[in-house]
């Protein structure tokens, strides 16, 4: 008498339950290989339209802080007003080493031959760039609006990052923004309340002997170099104290400042 054949790998699997463990694992795994697959499609296919929506709304950030944005603005359109150039931070003047328009700032601060390690680092941001974009905004006949400076330091939980918008003088303030930070909702978040960024608006970065002054503090009074601290979110406004001060102090765009006032940039 002849043995029955034996059933085939497939046939045998076929004929297993639905809810059986290789017919799970099975579904799992190209359940997993087919949205692994999308997600890469979409990561590749639309990294151009990421790219162009993270240099627009860098750019709205940049009007905003200058005071030139408004809902329907036609964003590129108006920030060919500036002009945007790299600065060593270290000789305070124009570099022409790297091109505005390519020049990241974040991937600088992070390379040990574009960057250098702070021993002083009041802004807690461990290694600062030696080479930054700042933006000029420029009047009809070319001579230059406002200064836009990118800043950025440690709060209470995040780092924040932000531009700081000067008058041509290079000394009065006329607007602060971050556009990026996890502070607390309420109370260090309140870095993004409109009345609070008023306060900057005309305050003076350094007294008439140089010295910076500007602060953020919880005191008495008001001064044109003071700002008052945010309600209940301490360590956020120090934060906020100290990397105002360190990026427009000796440490970050003091050398550029004073250059660009006496116009030997």
């Amino acid at each position: 008498m002849s043995e029955p054949k034996k059933e085939g790998i497939f046939k045998s699997f076929k004929n297993l339950p639905i809810d059986s463990i290789p017919k799970t694992v099975l579904v799992a795994v190209v359940l997993c290989l087919f949205c692994s697959m999308v997600v890469s499609f979409a990561a590749v296919n639309l990294k151009s339209f990421q790219l162009a929506n993270k240099v627009r709304d860098k750019q709205k950030n940049i009007l905003q802080v200058a005071g030139l944005y408004y809902e329907g603005i036609n964003i590129e359109q108006s920030f060919a007003s500036f002009e945007p150039m790299i600065v060593d931070i270290n000789e305070g003047l124009y570099s022409d080493k790297f091109n505005p328009q390519e020049f990241d700032d974040f991937s600088a601060a992070n390379d040990p031959m574009l960057s250098e390690a702070l021993i002083d680092d009041p802004a807690s941001i461990g290694r600062r760039t030696n080479y930054a974009t700042v933006y000029l905004l420029k009047n009809k006949d070319e001579s230059v609006d406002k200064i836009i400076l990118p800043i950025h330091g440690y709060g209470l939980w995040s780092t924040l990052y932000g531009f700081v918008a000067l008058e041509e003088d290079g000394n009065e303030i006329y607007g602060l923004q971050f556009y990026q930070h996890a502070e607390t909702p309420g109370l260090g978040g309140e870095v993004d309340n409109p009345k609070w960024r008023a306060q900057w608006a005309g305050k003076k970065v350094k007294n008439q002997d140089g010295e910076i002054m500007i602060q953020v503090a919880k005191i008495p009074g008001v001064s044109e170099h003071h700002i008052d601290a945010l309600a209940g979110a301490t360590l956020t406004s120090n934060g906020v104290h100290n990397l105002v001060r360190f990026w427009l102090g000796e440490s970050g765009f003091d050398k550029f400042l004073v250059n660009f006032k006496n116009g030997t940039t």
